[in-house]
């Protein structure tokens, strides 16, 4: 548990995130299926990513991890052995808390020659595994849900061609798209995914650069389209990962809630189907300017957030859904943190995703933010705050969800008293020195 008190003074500083943790899994999983050296500098050190190194090591795949003594940078060192030449593991592949990792990965298993199984920690046993199961049973993969229930543990009998198909997605979902997409690499045929709306696009964005015949369309119904043609070899390359954008978005909430205050936060992702906070702060009326920004296939850019007083629409209201949510669903509790102060309502809508991540984030923040005086209401697919009330420390169940408990570390900041998380040891799984680097600025 970690206790936290009101800031007593404006937020001053710069701030370093860490890597960005969709980046980090792909940079060593496409590195193992690439041929030759992959060398990934900015590696984001944190459990769900260690996790993902661990397993391919147990593929077979030489992986060295050192942290450069001049900068202190982690650097990832994989040294690929090409689609076909991974080695059936000895036990059960284990992804901890990463729906990233064991999605993912469950495209690359089921195309194996070899028998194997994937499994993590109880959260993942728990989260929706058919979205990927009956895509990949579509390929011609043979895989089966252990206990019977669509969830982990997860088993591939080997030796199965696959053949690519044309899939429509019921929601977008990176972790869907990437999984048929990686299954896709050795199928025979087109792999060809439809999504209501475009979801985060690293994976395109770097199997591309690895050498792979992947992009993406837009559909005659608006629909978006990703589309891999087998076939080409990936090689290896230097990959250079940029923080986190869901790991700023905390600063950038602490810098908007605390008077006065003002965070640069360096060397930022801002993709754009990451960057939905960007544009959703700055419609509320949120003082924020991007510096230094590099438009290379992965986008970069310092970002400077002033403090603001924030603004609904003339109705005292502003409404977060449709093609935002994608490109936010990972920031929508600390939003809702900031939504709380705002002298407004604000009306989360098309996210009932939040329900299936590493805790029902909708019924968890409304929880914790009514502990704290929110007056704030959950709905079938998000939730209604009414801002405005000022908010009071609290004991708070992060239920060990990372995002949870940075969330409300974000809002004792403005809150009277003492606020109190049970289960802060989390923010290891994306973060490790979040309270590190929070403390730093009060």
């Amino acid at each position: 548990m970690i206790a936290l008190e009101r800031a007593k003074h404006p937020l001053k500083g710069d701030v370093f995130v860490p890597g960005d943790k969709s980046i980090s899994h792909r940079s060593i999983m496409f590195g193992a299926l690439a041929e030759g050296t992959t060398e990934v500098t900015g590696f984001l050190n944190s459990a769900d990513c260690l996790n993902t190194i661990d397993c391919f090591k147990k593929l077979g795949i030489q992986i060295e991890h050192a942290v450069r003594p001049t900068n202190g940078v982690p650097t990832i060192t994989v040294h690929g052995e090409g689609l076909h030449r991974f080695k059936a593991p000895d036990s059960t592949l284990y992804t901890g808390n990463s729906g990233t990792t064991t999605r993912l990965m469950s495209g690359i298993l089921a195309a194996q020659p070899f028998d194997s199984m994937i499994t993590g920690d109880r959260s993942i046993e728990q989260r929706p595994m058919k979205r990927i199961i009956t895509p990949l049973t579509s390929m011609g993969a043979d895989v089966t849900s252990v206990m019977g229930n669509d969830c982990a543990p997860l088993r591939f009998t080997g030796g199965k061609n696959l053949h690519g198909i044309s899939y429509r997605s019921p929601v977008a979902s990176a972790q869907v798209k990437s999984c048929i997409m990686l299954a896709g690499l050795y199928a025979e045929g087109s792999s060809v995914v439809y999504e209501p709306a475009l979801s985060r696009n690293h994976t395109e964005v770097m199997l591309s650069a690895f050498g792979a015949d992947i992009h993406n369309e837009v559909a005659r119904d608006g629909s978006a389209v990703t589309i891999l043609k087998p076939g080409m070899p990936l090689h290896g390359m230097k990959i250079n990962v940029p923080a986190d954008i869901s790991s700023a978005a905390y600063f950038m909430v602490a810098a908007l809630i605390v008077p006065d205050s003002e965070i640069l936060i360096r060397n930022v992702g801002i993709n754009r189907t990451r960057a939905g906070i960007l544009t959703v702060l700055k419609q509320m009326g949120a003082d924020i300017t991007l510096l230094n920004i590099d438009e290379s296939s992965e986008p970069k850019a310092d970002i400077l957030v002033k403090y603001s007083e924030l603004h609904g629409n003339e109705n005292h209201q502003f409404v977060i859904g449709g093609k935002d949510i994608p490109t936010m669903i990972d920031e929508l509790p600390v939003v809702a943190v900031l939504a709380a102060t705002g002298d407004f309502d604000t009306i989360i809508k098309d996210a009932a995703e939040l329900k299936i991540k590493e805790s029902n984030r909708i019924a968890t923040v409304v929880e914790n933010l009514k502990k704290m005086g929110c007056d704030i209401e959950a709905t079938d697919d998000g939730m209604i705050i009414h801002g405005g009330k000022p908010l009071h420390g609290a004991d708070l169940n992060s239920y060990s969800d990372h995002r949870l408990a940075m969330s409300f570390a974000i809002a004792s900041l403005c809150a009277e008293g003492t606020t109190r998380i049970i289960g802060d040891e989390c923010v290891g799984i994306s973060y490790p020195s979040f309270f590190g680097d929070l403390l730093s600025l009060l």
